[in-house]
């Protein structure tokens, strides 16, 4: 039994798509209000055109790789430059006064409840695989290829 043969799950179908779609506005709307980040935005988008694509298919991989750029990602904001709880209190502000501070801050909180619907679609797609050979083998590369990927695409397109 292939990978291709086990049955969609909603995660799949749905889920996946709306995480990554998400991300995918936020990536957008950041590199529309700073156009130094076009370049990385741009290579980071591949990222998740390519999970939704391949997770359609059932691809491990794919899974493997959203889950572990979703987790990556967030964890970087949260632990780090605090971006999303910043970004969480620009757009509450906007709320109240009416004005935009930081267009691309009020992007970031969108962006990680994306990868948080990423994060648990991806594992829930994951554990509806009815293949088991080499299933997590093959989420563990996704994840390191993506990893990878990442920080050669930071490395070379991140505003300097």
């Amino acid at each position: 039994m292939n990978d291709r043969s086990v049955n969609q799950s909603s995660a799949t179908r749905a889920w996946i798509p709306i995480g990554a779609g998400l991300f995918l506005v936020a990536l957008a709307v950041s590199a529309a209000a700073v156009p130094e980040l076009r370049p990385l935005h741009f290579l980071q988008a591949l990222i998740y055109v390519a999970v939704v694509i391949l997770a359609r298919r059932n691809n491990v991989f794919a899974l493997g790789a959203g889950f572990t750029i979703a987790i990556a990602w967030n964890g970087l904001e949260i632990f780090g430059p605090h971006h999303m709880q910043a970004g969480a209190l620009m757009f509450w502000s906007f709320l109240r006064t009416g004005q935009v501070q930081h267009l691309e801050t009020m992007m970031v909180p969108i962006g990680g409840i994306g990868h948080f619907i990423l994060i648990i679609a991806c594992l829930t797609a994951l554990f509806h695989q009815k293949t088991v050979t080499k299933k997590w083998w093959k989420f563990i590369a996704g994840g390191v290829l993506v990893l990878g990927y990442f920080a050669l695409i930071v490395s070379i397109a991140r505003p300097r």
